[in-house]
């Protein structure tokens, strides 16, 4: 395949920008440690995956927002494609785990300050999954690189955008928060129950639902596969970004976002099944 399109002097290469991706890697170290260009371009293809699943949850957010089972069904597609880009990237962990601790250490001192904590995308991917914080969303409001993550915050959420569908179908459900009483909790649920207990007869709206829950399952796992390659690289050693998220850092901080889960209510309707 040499060309694309109507285009025939189209290259593979220009097409896809080669030779100018493949200038983007510059190591810190002097003289240059051999495992800081592999820490480079594992971060790198991270952040690219980034922008294809924010592409792709802004798609699903519009798809859901029309509240039919054609934009449902569609919304679960890409859905599906994000689930299985979130697989790539759990299995990407495991390329930084090839580094031994010594060999990171070579060049870690080399990252300070910077640390992963500062990716604006990922920063976004939690803000449209509803996963905001206010402390990390303050410290990136100061990066001028970080504008569209910022932005993000004050957006609606894909939780918010699919309890608005559910209620345009007739579902009285009220978005798990501080201000939801404990009586909208459980009407939540029960409307919840119905379309578990009927999957058939609402069967695009509960594939959507399916969907996001798996991608919600991905997310949670690909953090705990992250807690633990940072806990055998460095231990318990501050992060690189030490300071940026206040007084938790690190291996410490990085634990507590483990239980975080974009949409507790579709975990906690199993728990009412047939009950």
């Amino acid at each position: 395949m040499s060309s694309y399109g109507q285009n025939a002097r189209l290259t593979y290469s220009e097409y896809l920008k080669v030779p100018e991706l493949l200038q983007l890697q510059h190591e810190e170290s002097d003289p240059k440690v051999h495992d800081e260009l592999q820490f480079i371009v594992v971060h790198q293809v991270y952040e690219l995956w980034f922008k294809l699943i924010l592409h792709e949850l802004d798609a699903i957010a519009a798809a859901t927002a029309g509240a039919t089972d054609e934009g449902f069904r569609t919304a679960a597609r890409l859905g599906r494609r994000v689930v299985s880009i979130l697989h790539v990237l759990v299995g990407q962990i495991h390329v930084l785990e090839s580094m031994r601790p010594v060999d990171f250490l070579a060049f870690r001192s080399k990252l300070n300050p910077a640390s992963g904590f500062q990716s604006a995308q990922f920063r976004e991917v939690e803000a449209v999954l509803g996963l905001k914080d206010p402390a990390l969303m303050k410290r990136l409001a100061t990066d001028a690189s970080a504008a569209a993550a910022v932005k993000r915050f004050d957006q609606p959420s894909l939780p918010e955008t699919l309890y608005a569908a559910l209620r345009r179908r007739g579902l009285q459900v009220t978005l798990p928060g501080p201000e939801r009483s404990e009586a909208q909790a459980q009407a939540t649920l029960a409307a919840l129950r119905t379309v578990y207990e009927q999957p058939d007869r609402h069967s695009a709206l509960y594939e959507l639902c399916e969907t996001l829950l798996d991608i919600d399952e991905q997310v949670v796992l690909w953090r705990r596969h992250h807690v633990m390659m940072v806990e055998r690289q460095i231990g318990a050693k501050p992060g690189t970004g030490a300071g940026t998220t206040g007084e938790l850092d690190g291996i410490r901080y990085l634990r507590t976002t483990l239980d975080k889960q974009a949409l507790p209510d579709l975990w906690a309707v199993r728990t009412v099944l047939a009950g």
